[in-house]
């Protein structure tokens, strides 16, 4: 029966959205502890599990579509308007206990991938205000050919 593959399904579907959430929360680590090193590995896992996350919503939209179908609902129907269609209540309350799931991990990841994105904007912020305080050893030189004691560039987010 459709239902339990769909069931099945969403399972699969809510440990990859438990995956995606450890793995933001290691990015985040590896963000606070400073260890840039390993950034771009850990960016290229949470893209891995992101790919797995659109290839599995879209087999459940299939399956969504087929239960759909035999329940006499529309073929394109939400998952929420499954569960209010179910003709079981006990498969309303499954897929309904399914769906609160899934919106509070993606909540969860909505916050972490926010806090990340905060992260990363303080680092690169710093490492800009550390470059434009760096003094060439030579400085520069006017044009009497004198060094120029000019004070160094300062970068102003003006989004703040």
């Amino acid at each position: 029966m459709a239902i339990h593959e769909l069931s099945a399904l969403l399972w699969r579907e809510r440990e990859l959205l438990d995956l995606l959430t450890f793995k933001l929360e290691e990015e985040q680590l590896l963000l606070t502890a400073g260890k840039s090193r390993w950034l771009p590995h850990g960016t290229r896992e949470v893209e891995q599990v992101l790919e797995r996350v659109s290839q599995a919503g879209l087999t459940r939209a299939v399956e969504i579509a087929a239960v759909a179908e035999q329940w006499g609902l529309s073929a394109d129907c939400s998952l929420a308007e499954l569960a209010a269609g179910a003709p079981d209540p006990a498969w309303a309350d499954v897929l309904e206990s399914h769906l609160t799931a899934m919106r509070q991990q993606t909540a969860t990841i909505k916050e972490l991938r926010d806090a990340n994105e905060q992260f990363l904007r303080a680092a690169v912020r710093s490492t800009q205000e550390t470059l434009a305080n760096l003094k060439p050893a030579a400085g520069t030189y006017d044009s009497h050919g004198r060094t120029g004691d000019s004070s160094p560039a300062h970068l102003v987010d003006r989004k703040l």
